[in-house]
């Protein structure tokens, strides 16, 4: 996952840290290494936790990279791996893990499924390009959490280190017709406990949801990483990224029909 790896040994080393906190569900007060200054220093930590976490990737979290960042990385978003314990369907309503000790926070998604393999050697595509490899779009629920509490506070180059501080997907209703791109235009909520806390629409995040596929096809491809059918991309937070603590509860609105709903639990040791 990227041809620059530079400190191939810091790399594993912040690596394992991650890795252990998830398996036994402990904090990291402080981060486990030297902070990466690119991207590629970044993945290159991620790509060594794919390797340990050894299991299949279920899916990829896409999310924005504000800027200033943006400019000064080269990119406008970032990409994390998302494993298959992590996939629930939304009904019954579930219980998602957070790390008590780190960052917990909900986001309202639209979660696009790949039905086809892109070109691993096409490093650009349009959104057109990209919806051809799509089969489906559903709504769901991001929950977003890394034992490291200041995992989005250090900025994209720490935040791509732990999976992209992804530990979740919620998987709700299919969107009909996604093809028309009419759900773009939906009016998306997100409340905790009842209280409201953000309301937008997908077409007003950088270039929308279908602008995630095609960035996470073109990173694929320009990082070596292989992507295949019935893998999910969780495309971004349309409302922003709020917090949560173990406890609450979060509902996402998406129009006037579909919503998806969880309940906040604390992490425990897999394994």
């Amino acid at each position: 996952m990227g041809k620059e790896e530079p400190g191939v040994g810091e790399a594993l080393k912040i690596a394992q840290a991650f890795v252990a906190a998830r398996r036994e569900a402990h904090g990291l007060p402080e981060y486990p290494g030297v902070v990466p200054e690119t991207l590629a220093q970044g993945y290159a930590v991620q790509h060594n936790a794919i390797t340990l976490w050894g299991e299949p990737v279920a899916g990829w979290k896409v999310g924005r990279i504000p800027p200033p960042a943006d400019t000064r990385l080269g990119a406008n978003r970032l990409v994390g791996a998302i494993f298959p314990d992590a996939v629930v369907p939304a009904e019954p309503v579930r219980a998602m893990p957070i790390f008590a000790e780190g960052f917990g926070a909900a986001e309202a998604e639209f979660l696009l499924r790949i039905g086809s393999t892109p070109d691993p050697t096409k490093t650009s595509f349009t959104i057109e390009e990209a919806m051809v490899h799509l089969d489906a779009v559903h709504v769901g629920i991001e929950i977003a959490s890394s034992p490291f509490p200041g995992i989005n506070t250090l900025g994209p180059t720490v935040t791509v280190t732990d999976f992209g501080n992804n530990n979740g997907l919620v998987v709700g209703a299919p969107v009909p017709n996604w093809q028309s791109r009419g759900f773009e235009d939906w009016t998306i909520r997100l409340d905790i406990d009842g209280v409201e806390q953000g309301r937008a629409k997908a077409r007003d995040m950088l270039d929308g949801p279908f602008g995630a596929a095609a960035f996470l096809f073109g990173w694929a491809a320009a990082n070596d990483v292989a992507l295949t059918p019935g893998q999910w991309i969780s495309s971004g937070a349309v409302t922003g990224v709020h917090q949560i603590g173990v406890g609450q509860a979060s509902t996402a609105w998406f129009g006037d029909d579909l919503q998806v709903a969880c309940t906040i639990v604390a992490a425990t040791p897999t394994r």
